[in-house]
C-alpha cells in the first residue's frame, strides 16, 4: 500500500472506497505495530505514514459526510 496518496485522488473515491481504504490501512497498522513490537519492522517511519493517511481518509469522509457530496452526485446520476 502506498501512504503517499495524494488528497485530490482520495476525494474522487466514494465513502464506500474510503471506508475499506480505511479498514486497509488499519489492519496494516495493526501489523506494523506488531512487527515493531517484535523487533522485526526496519523502517519504523511508515506506522507514522500510515497513520497520517488513516486520519487523512477519516478527514476527507466526515467532509464528504457534512457536505452531503455523494447524495449530490446520487441525485445528479
Amino acid at each position: 500500500m502506498d501512504a503517499s496518496v495524494k488528497p485530490e485522488k482520495l476525494r474522487e473515491l466514494t465513502s464506500e472506497e474510503i471506508a475499506g481504504k480505511i479498514k486497509e490501512y488499519k489492519t496494516e497498522l495493526f501489523n506494523l505495530r506488531f512487527q515493531n513490537a517484535v523487533g522485526h519492522l526496519k523502517n519504523t517511519s511508515r506506522i507514522r505514514e500510515v497513520r497520517k493517511t488513516i486520519a487523512r481518509l477519516m478527514t476527507i469522509a466526515s467532509e464528504k459526510a457534512a457536505t452531503g457530496t455523494e447524495k449530490e452526485a446520487a441525485d445528479n446520476a
